[in-house]
């Protein structure tokens, strides 16, 4: 059985050398913020290496909330926090291209007479 990247089962290994520690800070309205704090593999923090912050929001939409999630450059919570509603609006900005691409290559898809069973028409 091949697993995301073609790897078997059994050939899965956790990476001691990349390991985190994971914190969620919440404001309990829209905002969650995740920092990941690198270890060593025997828990201890490992100060070689930088924090990691993810920011978290729903935003709402004719259909209902969408979840967006994005990495935050940050040293500190503080930074990272300061830094969270650019974060949003960039990945917000970010969907609403990607819809808007998907949109323009569905509308520009190429109708053929006949290709499919029990079809008049095919959409490519």
């Amino acid at each position: 059985m091949a697993g995301a990247e073609g790897k078997s089962v059994q050939d899965v290994a956790v990476d001691a050398g990349n390991l985190y520690r994971e914190e969620l800070f919440t404001d309990l309205r829209v905002a969650s913020l995740r920092r990941l704090l690198p270890v060593k593999a025997d828990g201890t923090d490992d100060p070689a290496r930088p924090p990691l912050f993810i920011g978290q929001a729903h935003v709402m939409s004719a259909a209902g909330p969408i979840p967006i999630q994005f990495p935050i450059e940050a040293a500190t919570l503080d930074e990272a926090l300061a830094k969270f509603p650019a974060g949003v609006k960039a990945a917000v900005e970010k969907m609403i291209a990607e819809v808007k691409e998907l949109q323009r290559e569905e509308a520009s898809r190429i109708i053929v007479p006949g290709d499919e069973p029990g079809r008049m028409l095919k959409l490519r």
